[in-house]
């Protein structure tokens, strides 16, 4: 099946996240490819050709085919790691799945004409949490002392200046424990105590514990932004205690939303979800920006605004649609 300047959403199946714009813009009638890189090569085809036109061919699936010229929007969300063919030997297989990183991969991340949400080299340099620390701060957010180091010493040194002092992981990467079992890293309040001879095994990054009586979700997709307010969580990291929240959505306050505008425009982004603290004296606390965060996981009266945002960003190609 061809269809004419469709929608192309980069994703896996397990995205939530992306089924519900998908359905709503299926509502709507507009074309939806959908590709997950991490089915290349086996059921994923590329045909790329570059000239004195541009960039012209096509991405094939088992059901549909986007033709690199009329693809209007990508929604880039949360694709799988590139594969190999089966059977090859371990080597030959990082050099295929390294081949079609920078070939598929840089044929998705140049299509003529294609607004994207968010662009995949955007988002990379938006995961960075050093980053995003450096800029939120220069963007005016409110950040707490925060320190990243592989020294034990300065790390004890940080807790006892600034304690209660959290420690958060740079990124969520995939782990496992011996028997195969996703585990999760959670943002958990640190003992001075054990901080020992393993924080020189890597990178880790410590920052003073909010005394926060509620948090903050900002997302933002374009001028649109959406503040929720998250209010129940008896813990430090809100996501480990879902049956405990209640959501509200509050206006977003001036200084918050200019701030947020800053952000998007210094990294180039067009959709981030903003993490915040909000103390006893309502100051609010920066934490994190996620340029590609779930929003599907809202009651529907929430979700379904956000939705129709990404909708029409995907289906105007940034334009906005006119009620």
């Amino acid at each position: 099946m061809t269809s004419p300047d469709p929608v192309l959403v980069v994703s896996r199946v397990d995205d939530a996240t992306a089924d519900v714009v998908i359905e709503e813009l299926n509502r709507r009638q507009v074309p939806v490819v959908r590709l997950d890189p991490g089915d290349f090569p086996v059921d994923v085809s590329v045909v790329a050709r570059l000239g004195v036109p541009g960039l012209r061919g096509s991405l094939r699936t088992p059901t549909r085919t986007a033709f690199l010229d009329e693809v209007r929007s990508v929604y880039w969300r949360r694709p799988r790691p590139y594969t190999a063919s089966p059977g090859m030997s371990e080597q030959d297989a990082h050099w295929c799945r390294e081949e079609a990183r920078y070939g598929l991969g840089g044929v998705l991340a140049s299509l003529p004409g294609a607004h994207y949400v968010n662009h995949p080299w955007r988002n990379r340099d938006a995961e960075y949490k050093p980053a995003q620390l450096a800029v939120a701060a220069r963007c005016g957010f409110d950040v707490p002392p925060t320190l990243l180091t592989n020294e034990q010493s300065a790390a004890r040194e940080f807790a006892s200046e600034h304690g209660p002092v959290v420690y958060k992981p740079l990124r969520g990467t995939d782990y496992q424990d011996a028997a195969g079992r996703a585990l999760t890293v959670w943002v958990e309040e640190v003992d001075p105590a054990g901080l020992d001879s393993g924080v020189g095994h890597t990178a880790h990054l410590f920052q003073k514990r909010v005394p926060s009586v509620a948090d903050l979700r900002v997302t933002a997709v374009g001028e649109e932004i959406f503040t929720v307010r998250i209010s129940g969580s008896p813990g430090t990291d809100w996501r480990r205690h879902y049956d405990a929240l209640s959501y509200s959505l509050v206006d977003t306050p001036a200084h918050l939303a200019t701030c947020v505008r800053r952000y998007l425009d210094a990294f180039g982004l067009v959709f981030g979800a903003f993490d915040f603290g909000v103390d006893r004296d309502g100051r609010v606390w920066w934490y994190e920006c996620n340029p590609n965060g779930q929003f599907a996981w809202f009651p529907e009266p929430i979700t379904g605004r956000m939705v129709r945002a990404v909708a029409d960003r995907l289906q105007h190609g940034g334009g906005r649609l006119d009620h």
